[in-house]
């Protein structure tokens, strides 16, 4: 996600989500029965048990596509609700302040800012937020932290700031390529999990056409060798830099890639390393020349979605989910022909 150009956003893609993808953001009563249902079958799954089926509904937890509110011309998160259906948002991210302190793009306070106004609007019309750590660019909390302990302690003051049901970390870059702090993060996010029952969470990295890289099945099989029970292992297939057919169908062998990593991995039936995979894609012009991903590719996931009930379908970025005018930023718009939300909408149809 690149973000950060400030997840690349500058292009940052930053996978930093912003990424820009960079390839390099209490459920009302309204939804009270359905999304908080949902969220419960989407929690803490055993490491070799399959949880309860999912709701089916749309609106849920398993479809949350990214929005970056620091950049990127963001849309109001209320105005894409209703447009679209989408109750969930992934807010990114939360990187370092310079230290072992968590703070919106690195800068902006947790507590009584605009983030927080934008969460507070979003939860008051019916939704909820996954928050995402991490990304392509800027300084990162697995690396400023010198330990597990410390790292998870950083993580905590994000969940308990906004009392959070799900958090994503969006490893990419150099919190990725280190041994040493992808167990970090492995090791903290056990720690996560003990002290917040129940709380749902994605590592959410790179991939190849044919899924996972050898560093992205390592940091796989260290989540499985530590007993950490996460939610989904989630991959972003794009900017492949070479592909065999349509994006959407090397997404969808990409997935299977996962899955048969998360499988080998923990030792789940098929039946259960889906249920712990996750996609999070790009729309319209990736960070790769001539690649993109279009509302056909889009469909394609979502059909593999509903086939397998994967845990988690989102994608880089709202932001980007509207045609660009004069001179429009690639952080802002996606690139090719739409209408606004065109894929917001197709994300919006998978309930698990």
């Amino acid at each position: 996600m690149r973000l950060h150009t400030p997840r690349s956003r500058t292009r940052v893609r930053s996978r930093t989500r912003v990424r820009p993808r960079t390839t390099t953001a209490a459920l009302a009563a309204v939804t009270a029965l359905s999304g908080a249902a949902a969220l419960t079958l989407a929690g803490e799954p055993s490491a070799q048990a399959s949880p309860a089926p999912a709701a089916r509904a749309s609106g849920t937890i398993h479809a949350a596509p990214y929005e970056y509110l620091g950049w990127g011309s963001p849309q109001k998160p209320t105005d894409v609700m209703a447009a679209t259906g989408v109750k969930w948002f992934t807010l990114a991210f939360i990187l370092s302040d310079g230290g072992c302190n968590p703070a919106w793009d690195g800068s902006r306070p947790l507590k009584g800012g605009s983030d927080e106004s934008a969460v507070k609007s979003i939860r008051g019309a019916g939704g909820d937020i996954v928050v995402s750590v991490g990304g392509w660019s800027g300084a990162k909390l697995g690396e400023k932290c010198s330990s597990a302990a410390a790292l998870a302690g950083a993580y905590q003051k994000v969940i308990d700031a906004y009392k959070l049901k799900a958090f994503d970390i969006d490893i990419e870059d150099t919190e990725f390529s280190n041994a040493t702090v992808r167990q970090r993060v492995v090791d903290a996010l056990k720690i996560v999990k003990q002290k917040n029952p129940g709380i749902v969470t994605y590592v959410t990295m790179g991939t190849t056409p044919s899924g996972p890289d050898a560093t992205g099945k390592d940091l796989i099989k260290r989540g499985a060798a530590a007993g950490l029970a996460n939610d989904a292992w989630v991959i972003m297939p794009f900017d492949f830099g070479g592909h065999s057919g349509t994006m959407g169908q090397a997404s969808v062998s990409a997935m299977e890639g996962l899955k048969n990593a998360v499988k080998s991995a923990y030792g789940y039936s098929d039946a259960d390393a889906y249920k712990h995979i996750g996609v999070s894609s790009m729309n319209g012009k990736t960070d790769v020349a001539g690649e993109t991903v279009t509302t056909a590719d889009f469909k394609t996931i979502l059909a593999y979605a509903k086939q397998h009930h994967i845990a988690r379908y989102s994608f880089w970025s709202v932001n980007r989910d509207r045609a660009c005018g004069s001179g429009g930023d690639a952080d802002a718009c996606s690139g090719v022909a739409q209408s606004p939300y065109d894929f917001t909408k197709i994300v919006a149809q998978y309930g698990g």
